[in-house]
Parts: C-alpha cells; sequence; structure tokens
C-alpha cells in the first residue's frame, strides 16, 4: 500500500524517458505478453524486442520511474511512414500522462525526421484506447476483422503529420534540346 500510495501521488514529470537498451528487452517484452498480447499469444518475446532496440529504423523508448520500467513505446521509421507497434504503461503508473508523454516524444522525432505520417493498430474493443489517440490526433481508417490470430478485429488509425511528395499532374519533364 504504501508503495501505491507514493504512485498515486506521482506526476508523469517525476517518470524519466529514455531510449530502451538491450538490457531493456526482457522487461519490455513481459509487459507486452501481460499489457498488449493478452489473450492473443506471445510474439514479442524478448530476443525480437531486442532485435527492434538494435534496429536503426526503429525507436525504442521507455518510461522509468527510478530504476523501474513503467512504460514502453516502439516505432518503426519509413521513409515517409512511420508505425507505432508497441505501447503500454504499467496499471499503477496510467492516466499520469506517461503514454501521452512516449507518443509525443514519438510523434516529435517522426516529424525531424521528415515523416508524412504516423500508423497504428489497436484492438477494436478497446475503447479507452480510441479514445487517447483521438486526443493525440489520430484518425480510425479501417476495421480489419480477425487481424489478430483471427480472434479479434483491429482498428488501424492514423495521424497526419504533413503531405506526402507527390508531383502535380500538370508536371511535365523538361524538353530536351536535340543540339
Amino acid at each position: 500500500y504504501r508503495a501505491y500510495g507514493r504512485i498515486a501521488g506521482m506526476s508523469a514529470a517525476a517518470i524519466r524517458l529514455r531510449l530502451a537498451e538491450t538490457r531493456d528487452a526482457q522487461g519490455i517484452a513481459l509487459m507486452s505478453r501481460d499489457l498488449i498480447e493478452s489473450g492473443l499469444g506471445w510474439r514479442y518475446d524478448a530476443p525480437r524486442v531486442a532485435r527492434g532496440i538494435t534496429d536503426r529504423d526503429t525507436v525504442a523508448l521507455v518510461a522509468c520511474d527510478g530504476p523501474r520500467l513503467v512504460g514502453f513505446a516502439m516505432m518503426h521509421f519509413g521513409e515517409e511512414r512511420a508505425h507505432l507497434g508497441l505501447l503500454a504503461v504499467r496499471p499503477p503508473y496510467r492516466r499520469r500522462g506517461i503514454a501521452r508523454r512516449l507518443v509525443e516524444w514519438l510523434v516529435e522525432s517522426a516529424r525531424v525526421a521528415g515523416i508524412a505520417s504516423i500508423h497504428l493498430e489497436l484492438r477494436a474493443s478497446n475503447e479507452a484506447a480510441k479514445r487517447f489517440y483521438h486526443t493525440l490526433g489520430f484518425s480510425g481508417t479501417t476495421l480489419v476483422p480477425g487481424y489478430y490470430l483471427g480472434k479479434e478485429a483491429a482498428l488501424r488509425m492514423l495521424r497526419v503529420l504533413r503531405q506526402t511528395c507527390v508531383a502535380p499532374y500538370s508536371w511535365r519533364p523538361p524538353r530536351l534540346d536535340p543540339h
């Protein structure tokens, strides 16, 4: 109870964000198993998370209360699109702005990297997550029945950061001088 009382009174500012290190892989994997993948099988085990942490196109960010891992996010960066693959915060630490800070940090990183849009999927039944992402500027795009191992539907969401680079229809290549 004493530890929970301290958690209940803490602010999100007391939580430190940092880039994940390979030593964080097991903790992230266990949080993913218990908080994200529950009932769906365990795809993001420690070796897979460790590969993500060391992948130069993926950013893994952790939230720590002292030495304790209390939240994390992992986002893969492509040429113009980023994919927020995982986001979780331990239940006693929720509703304190930690997930918001994680996502806002990743959104700003995507903006700096020139990313045009951020994509994600979530369980279609997860109303709290839908509300959370809507407050961060994400919009639902597609419902995918059976997305999660044929067991559950997913809602795909999108946040546009900038318009993609598309040449206008009126553009024509310059004429070459025949001489």
